[in-house]
């Protein structure tokens, strides 16, 4: 009996030690500018400098970079270039831009024309 309470007391102090340091290597929560955020955004495909890029179907301005999830970047974007898309994904923060890594592409039209009058 008087080897069984020191027993007991080393394993409940291991215990909780192992509970504690498995509670300090968990993650912090990161700054919200480093958080991916799931969405989804239409607009057009296009090729700038290298990259690939989605335009506002409006304005043609360039509003995120485009970054392939789980596969090749050409193969994802090359075919769509040129058309108007709606891509799914995660979004974090870029350079000038976000990138957009994208999971998913769904063709909208396979023009990309502005809304402005010719």
């Amino acid at each position: 009996m008087t080897h069984i309470i020191p027993l007991l007391v080393f394993s409940l102090t291991v215990s909780c030690a192992t509970q504690i340091f498995a509670q300090s290597k968990q993650p912090k929560d990161r700054p919200k500018a480093e958080r991916n955020t799931s969405a989804a955004l239409t607009g057009c495909i296009d090729e700038q400098e290298g990259r690939y890029v989605l335009l506002d179907d409006r304005t043609m301005n360039a509003v995120a970079d485009l970054d392939a999830d789980g596969v090749p970047t050409e193969a994802m974007f090359a075919r769509h270039v040129g058309h108007k898309v709606t891509v799914r994904g995660s979004s974090t923060p870029g350079g000038t831009r976000p990138v957009f890594k994208v999971r998913e592409i769904t063709t909208v039209s396979d023009m990309c024309a502005t809304g402005a009058p010719q």
